[in-house]
């Protein structure tokens, strides 16, 4: 329930009644060390993670480093300069004993103030929202008691891919809330999943007016990408809430509490000589390691990771997954004689990192990534080397690449003044327009943002399409402002979207969908253009089918 209370009790969070303690004794990591994080093609923040002593964050943005110190969704952090969500940062510190969910980010706070030099303040500023308000007759059962909170279940999730030309079963998503508030179930909303391509990243407000706790089932179903074929009607989230609930969303525009950035440096000060004593490199290689493969007749899917007292289960994974994962490959064609089997053989996998490694949390703080994917890389690395008798080596081989040219450029110049950001959805005060459309699937607004950051961004924004570095070739200078949807490309395969390197019957694609390529040549008036590339591969010299005995 932390999303329920979060923005509500902003103002008791900040103040130093809530902490119960002085500037002067408030907890504070006892050594801490900060750097850039290295160049990755889809970073995203992972942690914060915690093991005996050690704390982590990795690929962190200061947005990111505010709201977890915070706790506090990243909407209600405003101002700041240009680079808050566009550097990225590797926090590592020591925690003294006893450390609690609270005191740690009281120490994440008083590190951003002592090395990043951070100043904020609270404030109350207008912005687009939902109001929650209640109809003549909420569906609602009054709770009598008992746990609180909502259970979120999914009906009707595919368990393997369909075959070709066959309908996809759309699932339905649900949450059974039991001794739950209008204000908390308000505030949850934007976080359930699959609701944000509805509520275009907008906070819900509650208006409803309706005291006390209560139980309700809400059951809706995601968006759809155009040109998918479906089977079983969709539940739109609002009519499923005036159906299902008696309650309604309506557009409004309401003062919510945020925290202001006032001022705070780009570049932390520098880390103390103990700080390179405290944080050596973290071991690269598992303890113990239970490896089998699965029977194929089982015909189970891969599965989501599972984490629990310094062990990692990975489920039903292909070895060539394995390797794009330890050696951090965005595609089949930078691994070099990969077989065949190398896709069809699956293993289960249980490793147990040494102790003192945070390998990941199964509830990580907000919206961070659960598993601590660069603790776990090296080890993944000298499993398969080991196990499979793996001989490589990484060289630089000519691979297909893009490079990022303008025809007629259909782009807004920039407030230089706004935050650099591409963000999922449109932007909260966005009327819906021609390069506006969330049934595509993807929808990705861009602020601020120079060619040479969209062309960094891309394979990020579209891993699907994009492997390998985008060059900026615009000769475009400057910050821009823009919006486009596309297909995503994994939904649109079976499909047969055209793309600009393999062109093909421009009929077989349906008519609303749109890949990424075309998508960026109609809506931005830019051009993905192929050619090789230099470009470092995995090149596989040998390597076993049968991995040796546990």
């Amino acid at each position: 329930m932390k999303r329920a209370c979060a923005w509500v009790s902003l103002t008791a969070l900040l103040s130093a009644g809530a902490f119960g303690q002085s500037a002067e004794t408030a907890p504070k990591f006892e050594v801490s060390d900060i750097h850039s994080s290295p160049h990755i093609t889809q970073p995203l923040m992972q942690g914060p993670f915690f093991a005996g002593s050690r704390y982590e964050l990795r690929f962190a943005t200061m947005l990111d480093l505010i709201r977890v110190a915070y706790d506090v969704e990243p909407e209600m952090v405003h101002g700041g300069p240009s680079w808050l969500e566009m550097d990225r940062f590797d926090v590592f510190a020591k925690m003294p004993p006893g450390a609690t969910p609270a005191s740690r980010r009281q120490m994440l706070q008083a590190l951003l103030a002592e090395r990043f030099k951070l100043v904020t303040h609270q404030d109350t500023q207008p912005a687009s929202a939902w109001a929650l308000t209640a109809g003549k007759h909420p569906q609602l059962k009054e709770a009598d008691g008992g746990d609180t909170g909502c259970n979120f279940t999914v009906q009707n999730a595919p368990t393997a891919p369909p075959a070709p030309g066959t309908p996809i079963q759309i699932p339905v998503i649900q949450y059974a809330c039991k001794n739950t508030t209008m204000a908390s179930f308000a505030a949850q909303l934007l976080g359930m999943a699959g609701a944000s391509q509805y509520l275009n990243n907008r906070q819900v407000v509650d208006k409803t007016e309706l005291a006390g706790a209560w139980d309700f089932v809400l059951r809706f179903t995601p968006k759809i990408p155009a040109g998918i074929q479906t089977a079983g009607a969709p539940i739109p989230l609002f009519e499923a809430i005036d159906k299902q609930l008696g309650l309604k969303l309506e557009a409004a525009n309401v003062p919510l509490p945020v925290i202001a950035v006032d001022s705070v440096n780009q570049k932390p000060t520098e880390n103390s000589p103990e700080a390179l004593k405290t944080f050596p490199p973290l071991p690269t290689e598992f303890e113990v390691v239970d490896l089998k493969p699965v029977d194929p007749a089982s015909n189970r899917n891969p599965g989501p990771p599972t984490i629990k007292n310094g062990r990692v289960y990975l489920h039903g994974l292909p070895l060539k997954i394995l390797m794009q994962i330890a050696w951090d490959l965005n595609g089949d064609d930078l691994i070099v004689g990969a077989q065949k089997w190398m896709d069809e053989d699956l293993f289960d996998i249980l490793a147990k990192a040494p102790a003192g490694v945070p390998i990941g949390d199964l509830n990580p703080q907000r919206s961070g990534i659960s598993v601590n994917v660069e603790a776990l890389r090296p080890m993944i690395r000298s499993m398969i080397v080991e196990r499979f008798q793996l001989v490589s080596h990484i060289e630089e081989r000519p691979v297909n690449s893009y490079t990022l040219v303008a025809a007629k450029p259909k782009l807004k110049k920039a407030d230089p003044a706004s935050r650099t950001r591409w963000q999922e959805g449109a932007a909260p005060d966005t009327k819906p327009g021609k390069n506006n459309n969330a049934a595509l699937g993807r929808l990705v607004t861009c602020q601020n943002v120079s060619m040479a950051q969209f062309a960094e961004m891309l394979p990020g924004i579209a891993p699907g399409y994009l492997h390998t570095k985008v060059v900026d070739g615009t000769g475009l200078e400057g910050g821009w402002d823009f919006t486009f949807s596309f297909s995503p490309s994994g939904a649109l395969n079976a499909n047969r979207v055209p793309r600009p390197d393999a062109p093909g019957d421009e009929d077989s694609a349906p008519a609303a969908a749109i890949s990424l390529f075309d998508a960026i040549t109609r809506q931005l008036g830019l051009k993905l253009e192929q050619q090789k590339r230099p470009t470092p591969v995995l090149v596989i010299e040998s390597i076993s089918r049968k991995p040796t005995e546990n």
